[in-house]
């Protein structure tokens, strides 16, 4: 009894011993278990916010770049923009410089063939921003007055606008076929009064306009250093203000010929109006002339003003004057400005256009390739269509 007692408690001891042993291992695994299962969740946390701060850095850099980048490419057209305008007015320097290079060569040429000289021709010149020349004849009175009581300061005024801005406005005519005809006279008599023209070394006549329009540019080149030269015609309402602004513009483009450009039939038919004899030179019948400024009003930079002062003697003639001018540009690196307010019509026309904020630098009706009947119309031209007397005073032109 007593052997089978004690291998029974050494059973006992065994299972014991054993359950002992599993219930260690259960509690060392779960040990084991909890280390190793909750590092990786939190190195996994770790890891998501480093991602998401590295997205959100990148996301940051990247806009800095972009606006970077944008604030280079503004800096860039910036300086594109004025080595543009810069290179533009070394161009116009040159260029000047070497039309008045040429003019005092001219000059000089004249003296010593023994061809005398005028005062006006060696004098020093009046600085100006443009000269308008107001082409005008013996019969044009009533125009001439209608354009003093409108659109063309008188007197005092008149002396106060070249001084303060620039701007010299002159009648221009030449002389009669008859040397101090009675015609002369009645000019001088005007000039006395009210000491407004340009007179100039010419015969009146309307088949010598294109002569008249050398003559004009050639003379005013002479006594006023302008940055440009405008003609118009007598029977055209101008709103100076914004001829000023209009050139402006323009300022520091070199060799610049401003005006509405058209291109008209080439007339062979001699019983027309504007009839050219020349219409062989422009090829077959039909054909259009090139590109030019219709005459009521355009305006050249000063270069291309001496260029015609320089060259007048071989400067060939067409009958119409625009087309004339228009001729001797061609071949010239010349800036054509096609500038459409200058040839605005009468009202309504110019009154719409002034009423929508685009006032006209000139009005006149193309059926009479000026105003019709301006010396009756013209005050009613400029009441409706003018830019207001002030305009002209104002500090930005």
């Amino acid at each position: 009894m007593k052997g089978k007692g004690g291998a029974l408690d050494r059973r006992s001891s065994a299972r014991w011993r054993l359950l002992l042993l599993c219930a260690f291992s259960f509690g060392l695994g779960m040990l084991f278990t909890n280390r190793f299962w909750t590092a990786p969740n939190t190195n996994n946390h770790i890891m998501s916010q480093h991602r998401r701060q590295d997205q959100e850095l990148q996301l940051v850099s990247e806009d800095c770049n972009t606006k970077r980048k944008h604030g280079e490419h503004k800096d860039i057209m910036g300086e594109v923009t004025r080595t543009h305008e810069a290179i533009q007015l070394l161009d116009k320097s040159i260029s000047t410089l070497q039309m008045e290079l040429a003019a005092k060569r001219s000059t000089l040429e004249l003296v010593r063939s023994g061809v005398p000289v005028t005062s006006e021709t060696s004098q020093s010149r009046k600085k100006a921003f443009v000269v308008v020349g107001v082409n005008t004849a013996f019969s044009s009175r009533k125009r001439r007055d209608s354009v003093r009581d409108t659109w063309m300061p008188q007197g005092e005024k008149l002396l106060q606008l070249e001084e303060q801005k620039g701007i010299v406005i002159r009648f221009t005519i030449g002389h009669s076929a008859t040397s101090n005809s009675i015609l002369d006279k009645a000019i001088d008599a005007e000039d006395a009064q009210h000491h407004d023209f340009l007179r100039l070394d010419h015969v009146e006549g309307y088949h010598e306009l294109s002569a008249k329009t050398k003559i004009f540019f050639s003379t005013a080149v002479g006594i006023w250093d302008a940055d440009f030269f405008v003609k118009v015609d007598d029977d055209v309402h101008v709103n100076l203000g914004m001829l000023a602004t209009t050139l402006a513009r323009h300022k520091a483009k070199p060799r610049t010929y401003i005006g509405c450009m058209k291109s008209g039939p080439v007339l062979a038919d001699k019983n027309l109006k504007y009839h050219e004899p020349e219409a062989w030179k422009f090829g077959e019948d039909g054909n259009k002339y090139f590109r030019h400024a219709t005459g009521q009003i355009y305006a050249i930079s000063k270069d291309l003003a001496t260029y015609i002062s320089i060259n007048q003697p071989i400067l060939h003639k067409y009958a119409n004057e625009d087309v004339s001018l228009g001729s001797w540009f061609i071949g010239l690196e010349v800036n054509h400005i096609d500038e459409r307010n200058m040839c605005c019509g009468t009202p309504p026309d110019c009154e719409w256009k002034g009423q929508a904020g685009n006032i006209c630098v000139a009005s006149f009706d193309w059926s009479c390739s000026g105003i019709c009947k301006s010396v009756e119309r013209l005050k009613d031209v400029h009441a409706r269509c003018g830019e207001g007397d002030s305009s002209v005073w104002s500090d930005l032109i």
